[in-house]
């Protein structure tokens, strides 16, 4: 599970940033909401709130570069355009396997060359001191370098800049090296990161196709999210017959990577009265969402994975969408965690849903861009636990709200009109 993300020069974040998963335990309410590993209290669910162009999904970007470094994919950030200053800093702590490990890197977007590195283990006692352990350090800056193994030490001049150390080296030659990459790469292949505008289909195809341990799992979760469904399934060739639906039958959207593999996603099916349709032409817009996203729901779920997801209340009902909220933070989930962006502020309730600390802004002005947390906002702001946090936010008081001028437009329209009158 993440419990914190730091960025700082990355994308449209120019100052640090930092985002906190960490549980504060002074505070008693939802304790469901929070997964407990040793002495590390997590939170299972975080949203992200700011008007369009704020910043929300390069929150996921950011997390998505740094999934992409660990599974040797290449740095997939660009610097803050505004900065003057090529160099990204990222940074992840993670609990993997029971234990807690920090990685932070930072890449020259100009060399294309990773010029810190810095890993260690996060330890913490009874009363939350906490001690860390350094594994790995590479300051090329500053000319630094510590390594755990001792055969290490001596090849910090030697190592090319092009990529993280554990993939420049033969690992098995370091046994703590060794160890940081299992840890490193066995957390990122726990991490889905999903786009609800651009959601793949085939992780569902492929799971119906197999009938694998999750399958009748995914179905029932389909077919709960749509009442008025009675089966959902992968049918064989022999059984689509296009032609007697007539019509156009092209789908209506291009939001599910449709193009690749058509005839594969057309054998999706919807039964509805004991009548099958084809998924693709017929269900909704949502109905189809939920259905790809649904693999991921279930196996993150199943197998405590991590899923992070873009704009979650895309044509999704909202009574949908903290459905799917409730599930993760409920108390039968003790290994699973879900970061997402959100709109819909019917999901901000800290009555019946939310930490406050679960809840998250990203506000843009003329000087930056901002990351802060519910949590940050006390009494003496008017934020209480039993205060209408969605009526504070739309009155602004959180900040993170558009505040459009399209009556602007309008009076040019009629200017424009009245002028051709």
């Amino acid at each position: 599970m993440i419990t914190e993300v730091r960025v700082k020069n990355c994308f449209s974040f120019n100052k640090e940033v930092v985002f906190s998963l960490k549980a504060d335990m002074r505070y008693k309410k939802f304790a469901s909401n929070v997964n407990t590993v040793g002495n590390f209290n997590v939170l299972k669910t975080a949203g992200i709130y700011g008007s369009n162009n704020a910043g929300k999904t390069n929150v996921i970007r950011c997390i998505l570069a740094i999934w992409s470094v660990l599974v040797n994919r290449g740095c997939a950030a660009s610097n803050n355009l505004f900065s003057g200053n090529p160099v990204v800093e990222l940074g992840i702590t993670f609990i993997f396997e029971g234990r807690e490990f920090e990685y932070d890197f930072s890449y020259n977007t100009l060399t294309h060359e990773y010029i810190y590195e810095y890993f260690c283990e996060i330890f913490k006692d009874l009363y939350s001191n906490e001690r860390k352990e350094t594994w790995l350090l590479k300051d090329v800056v500053n000319n630094k370098f510590e390594a755990a193994d001792e055969k290490l030490r001596d090849m910090a001049g030697i190592v090319a800049r092009n990529n993280i150390l554990m993939y420049l080296l033969d690992t098995s030659q370091f046994e703590h090296m060794d160890e940081m990459k299992r840890i490193l790469t066995g957390f990122a292949s726990k991490i889905d990161i999903v786009d609800m505008n651009n959601i793949p289909l085939q992780k569902t195809i492929d799971i119906l196709k197999n009938k694998n341990s999750i399958c009748e799992k995914m179905v029932n979760f389909i077919k709960n999210a749509d009442l008025y469904m009675d089966n959902y399934f992968f049918a064989d060739p022999k059984e689509i017959k296009i032609e007697q639906f007539g019509g156009d039958m092209r789908p209506q959207e291009n939001v599910l990577n449709i193009p690749d593999q058509l005839l594969e996603q057309i054998r999706l099916t919807s039964v509805y009265k004991g009548v099958p349709v084809p998924s693709l032409l017929f269900d909704s817009t949502g109905t189809k969402k939920i259905a790809a996203l649904a693999s991921y729901i279930i196996e993150a779920l199943e197998n405590g994975r991590i899923l992070i997801i873009d704009e979650l209340d895309s044509s999704i009902h909202f009574k949908l969408t903290r459905a799917i909220v409730n599930m993760f933070n409920n108390e039968l989930n003790d290994k699973a965690q879900m970061i997402f962006t959100v709109h819909d502020i019917n999901l901000m309730d800290c009555k019946k849903m939310f930490r406050k600390e679960q809840i998250w802004f990203v506000h843009k002005d003329e000087e930056g861009v901002y990351l802060y947390s519910l949590a940050e906002f006390t009494a003496q702001d008017g934020v209480r636990d039993t205060t209408d946090i969605i009526e504070k936010y739309r009155k602004g008081a959180l900040g993170a709200l558009p505040d459009p001028e399209l009556i602007n437009s309008l009076l040019e329209i009629r200017g424009e009109g009245g002028a051709n009158e």
